[in-house]
């Protein structure tokens, strides 16, 4: 497995690309709102959505899609959610009807997805008179999938983006990924949006399982503000170009397509975590040595979910108490007397609690290691063979100012 360039574009027979339309009155021009993702042949296909009791329109539509489990290409917009507005549900049919009359395709073929603003009523005129731009600018390198990363970024102040390559059945296969996510991001999905495509064969039903592995390991172990949104979408496209033997059961290449996908969606799911909305670090709490993975996982997310903990991090303060108390309301077991506490970063490591009682540390030394990009607090439970990690972000003033205003 190694990782290549390209995007969405990386697997065989993609094509994407992303330009501006003005979905969002007032908008900056140079900013890009609307992204098409195509493949030049019908794909197996799979998605899993927000388990939020209120879903966006666009979800009810992309459901209503996949269920023969295929599709050709995704379209989705950026500055409205179309979510809890009226005419959504017509509104995100429409967008599917009009990247069917843009592409020569039909409706069906189209999943959809939009991320913004909640309860106002997406125009559609920007859109219809954007498309046939869109898809003249459509490009099977990584500029296509440069510019579809760029479209569905909101609060986001950096693309995301990967891919990679890996042997299944003796042939190569690629897949690549763009995704988005700042805010409202929490276990269960948050405000992200994720579009992988591979040129795997690899049936829907085979496609579905593999994400919804992956998903429990890797995105729905992020966390940046506790809020679950309306939107969430992670959908995977195979079209099957690599022309490795389809893959129909669990064997031996499903199990490498799986390690791939969790290897793109890590990636990810990272890059979401530490660009969480005014974030200044990403915290990643590794729990290991635990009774079972499970509770490693509850462990671990109460730990990037507290907010006392993520404003420590912002002020660089080794308050490893508050990492000890969100780990007693998780509600998973553990004896808080076997438990060892460290922070670490590329800056060395300190351990600060050792079965459940302080150590004197260097504070110095504490500070410089929490003042880096990347900060992990290491728990060893010392009960077990299991682990997780879970990630997310400080929690800064900048936090309040972007969503202070958000919406005017």
């Amino acid at each position: 497995m190694k990782s290549i360039d390209g995007g969405v574009c990386a697997a065989r027979g993609f094509t994407a690309g992303g330009v501006h339309c003005g979905v969002k009155a007032g908008s900056d021009p140079a900013k890009r709102d609307l992204a098409l993702i195509l493949s030049e042949r019908e794909c197996a296909a799979a998605a899993v959505y927000t388990t939020n009791r209120v879903k966006a329109a666009p979800i009810y539509v992309t459901m209503e899609h996949l269920e023969e489990g295929v599709c050709r290409g995704i379209i989705a917009n950026s500055g409205n959610a179309n979510a809890c507005a009226p005419k959504s549900h017509e509104n995100a049919l429409e967008m599917c009807t009009m990247a069917a009359t843009a592409t020569g395709l039909e409706p069906q073929d189209f999943l959809v997805a939009s991320t913004g603003v909640i309860g106002q009523t997406l125009d559609l005129a920007p859109i219809q008179a954007g498309l046939p731009g869109l898809v003249k600018s459509l490009s099977a390198d990584a500029a296509g999938s440069d510019a579809a990363a760029q479209a569905i970024m909101t609060t986001d102040t950096v693309k995301k983006e990967a891919a990679l390559e890996v042997e299944i059945g003796g042939k190569s296969v690629r897949l690549g990924a763009i995704a988005k996510g700042s805010g409202m991001i929490h276990p269960n999905m948050g405000t992200m949006l994720c579009f992988v495509t591979t040129d795997c064969a690899i049936t829907s039903d085979m496609l579905q399982e593999a994400l919804h592995t992956v998903v429990k390991q890797t995105f729905n172990r992020v966390t940046v503000d506790g809020d679950t949104s309306t939107n969430d979408m992670c959908a995977v496209l195979a079209n099957g170009m690599a022309d490795n033997p389809q893959i129909e059961w669990e064997d031996e290449d499903f199990a490498a397509f799986q390690a791939a996908l969790l290897a793109l969606c890590r990636t990810l799911a990272r890059a979401i975590a530490g660009d969480g909305e005014g974030a200044s670090r990403l915290i990643t709490c590794v729990v290991h040595h635990a009774r079972t993975e499970e509770s490693a996982e509850r462990l671990a997310k109460a730990v990037v979910s507290s907010a006392l903990v993520k404003a420590a991090m912002f002020g660089a303060d080794a308050n490893w108490g508050r990492v000890l108390c969100a780990m007693g309301y998780s509600k998973a077991p553990f004896r808080p007397e076997y438990v060892d506490i460290a922070f670490s970063s590329a800056a060395g490591s300190v351990a600060v609690c050792e079965k459940g009682s302080g150590l004197a540390f260097d504070e110095e030394k504490a500070k410089a290691v929490l003042t880096q990009p990347e900060v992990v607090i290491d728990v060893c439970l010392n009960e077990g063979h299991d682990q997780a990690e879970c990630w997310g972000c400080d929690l800064t003033y900048d936090y309040v100012k972007i969503n202070g205003d958000y919406r005017t």
